[in-house]
């Protein structure tokens, strides 16, 4: 198998703008990623939501934007490889051979590491009864706002992500209580002022002390933070957005500096190994911010500059896109 210009391990938005621009380069490009499908968080987390800091959106739903993304990244045709797993990474003569859970190895001359969290699990609540009603009523995140419609819906949270679901189901669902174990929220001002104002019944400060029911969710105890009243709301479904924890995996036994669970790169996005770069949410600098918006733009500079390694002659800049005819883009079902 010859050795392929880029390998981009991580298929979420900041792997996918990588791979569109590492296509526009001309680079021939393999994109690697242990979800079944195409936009990491996205698509896997948190698909109905609402993005709001994309430039060009003023508001766009996670899944629509990882479909156009998506849709930009298959342009120029990349091998695409999903629910497959990045494990082992090691120097040959001329290249570098990735070992994945699927493939003894995949030759690459360079490497862009845009995993994001890393691999990630939910923070769960930490009771006994937890993993027999998952499935069942029990659920970390939101798929389908429809499916709760009419249903009585209890969120656990404080922070981003459990206020923006506790305000979206409150349009469709028959009742949604919100309980967070503060009376302070971790989330945007405006969005816990429009919570406040909403139907979003809010129980603070509390935490969920038992799940209740049979052969499904029934209801939950909850008490209040530092014991004391105890209380049961009945609910259909229990909605936990306490957060996430997430290991870099694998990819920590590389040799690879990190700095927590993040990949220490410089100015060009340069990891301490030569011709391996990490963008996105994955990297650590002096000036990072956690956003789509940037993780694209540090995409594209790795890119870039892993042209140059391969090819001294390119240009840092290859100018803009709008002076040059791209061919049309590819169905989201080839790779």
């Amino acid at each position: 198998m010859s050795p392929t210009d880029i390998t981009i391990i991580g298929a979420g938005p900041t792997g996918l703008f990588g791979a569109f621009y590492a296509g526009l380069r001309g680079m021939t490009v393999r994109l690697i990623d242990s979800l079944p499908e195409l936009g990491g968080q996205l698509t896997a987390l948190y698909p109905e939501k609402y993005v709001y800091d994309m430039p060009g959106f003023p508001a766009v739903l996670a899944r629509d934007l990882a479909r156009s993304m998506a849709e930009q990244a298959l342009r120029f045709r990349p091998e695409v490889r999903l629910a497959e797993t990045a494990l082992t990474l090691e120097r040959a003569e001329d290249c570098w051979l990735l070992g994945t859970d699927r493939a003894a190895e995949l030759p690459t001359r360079t490497l862009l590491i845009t995993a994001g969290p890393g691999a990630f699990q939910p923070t769960r609540l930490g009771l006994a009864e937890e993993p027999r009603f998952e499935g069942r009523g029990l659920q970390y995140g939101v798929r389908r706002k429809a499916d709760h419609q009419g249903r009585r819906v209890v969120v656990v949270g404080g922070g981003d992500s459990a206020c923006d679901w506790a305000l979206a189901l409150a349009e469709t669902a028959a009742q949604v209580t919100l309980v967070h174990r503060r009376d302070q929220f971790r989330a945007h001002e405006e969005t816990v002022s429009s919570l406040r104002r909403s139907s979003v019944a809010i129980l603070t400060p509390y935490t969920v002390s038992a799940l209740l029911g049979d052969e499904r969710l029934e209801g939950v105890e909850i008490e209040r933070a530092g014991g004391g009243e105890r209380r049961v709301l009945e609910c259909d479904d229990l909605i936990v957005n306490i957060g996430f924890k997430s290991s870099l995996g694998p990819i920590k036994s590389w040799g690879i500096e990190t700095q927590g669970n993040q990949i220490v790169v410089d100015a060009a996005f340069r990891t301490n190994l030569p011709g391996v770069f990490a963008a996105g949410d994955v990297c650590s600098h002096e000036s990072k911010l956690k956003l789509i918006a940037t993780g694209v733009g540090e995409a594209a500079t790795a890119v870039c500059f892993a042209k140059v390694l391969l090819d001294p002659a390119a240009k840092l800049f290859p100018g803009h896109s709008s002076d040059r005819e791209l061919p049309p883009a590819a169905a989201l079902t080839e790779s």
